[in-house]
């Protein structure tokens, strides 16, 4: 088994791809082939390369047939400005494989998905910087390489379907072409590095949205690293998401096992 790993936003260190690759070749010996694309190394401003060479590594991998899987290096920003190049020129190949990612990832898992291809919202191999990391990133390989399903978020029932998105990202979204239809999944967000008035003004927004409406329910990942606010807001994030919920009658089914972290399982789209 092939996988591919390119780099839709932010660059990917030497550094972490040995680290990626080490793990890898531990505890999938044989068995799984990880192939980074070069163009994961590159460097333009805040991106891992430029518009066109970020969208022409992305297509490479996604329409080469050798690949079964396409993980997506790490999040950032610029995975939404690769999005129309990308899409038009997607081939047959691309509709045999799945892809891994989250965070500004979810761009991408979200176009995808409204296209018919098989994504999830899970680890990405940035995150063996993250302490825990390893865990993390051999989650993620467990669920490509054999399916494991003690990677999934335990919600999951395989009866309803599910989607996954930071809360920014999802709100970002909303009104673009590029929006799936979320009727009748259970949608699990997850933020971080927001103060809690923004997390609020996210619900807002959110929630306001008849497409989310129609979802069978919201469960609520870890919204971490929240920054102080003078005054305080005065809510917890649950409280907030809670009360948004409430507001709109969007049913609150609890927690999620998601977020910014090394604790963060796999949501795949749909069932």
């Amino acid at each position: 088994m092939k996988i591919g790993i390119v780099a839709p936003a932010g660059r990917l260190l030497p550094e972490t791809t040995e680290r990626v690759a080490t793990l890898a070749a531990e505890r999938f010996a044989g068995r799984a082939e990880l192939v980074f694309h070069p163009q994961c190394f590159l460097s333009e401003g805040h991106f891992a390369g430029c518009d066109a060479a970020r969208a022409d590594a992305f297509l490479e991998f996604a329409n080469d047939p050798g690949f079964s899987h396409l993980w997506f290096a790490r999040g950032g920003y610029g995975a939404g400005r690769i999005l129309d190049a990308v899409l038009s020129r997607l081939g047959p190949a691309a509709k045999a494989k799945s892809y891994m990612g989250y965070s500004d990832g979810g761009f991408l898992l979200a176009a995808l998905y409204r296209a018919g291809h098989a994504v999830a919202h899970g680890p990405i191999p940035h995150d063996i910087r993250r302490a825990g990391g390893d865990a993390a990133v051999a989650r993620a390989l467990g669920w490509m390489i054999d399916r494991d399903r003690s990677a999934l978020e335990p919600s999951l029932d395989g009866k309803t379907p599910a989607a996954a998105f930071n809360l920014t990202i999802l709100s970002m979204l909303i009104g673009t072409p590029w929006m799936p239809d979320l009727a009748g999944h259970v949608l699990m967000i997850e933020e971080v590095s927001e103060h809690l008035y923004a997390i609020d003004r996210l619900m807002l927004h959110i929630t306001a949205n008849t497409g989310i409406r129609r979802v069978a329910g919201i469960r609520q990942g870890r919204m971490s690293d929240i920054p102080e606010n003078d005054p305080p807001f005065g809510e917890t994030p649950e409280e907030i998401v809670r009360g948004w919920c409430a507001r709109t009658g969007i049913a609150w089914l609890g927690m999620a096992d998601i977020g910014h972290d090394a604790g963060n399982k796999v949501v795949p789209f749909g069932v």
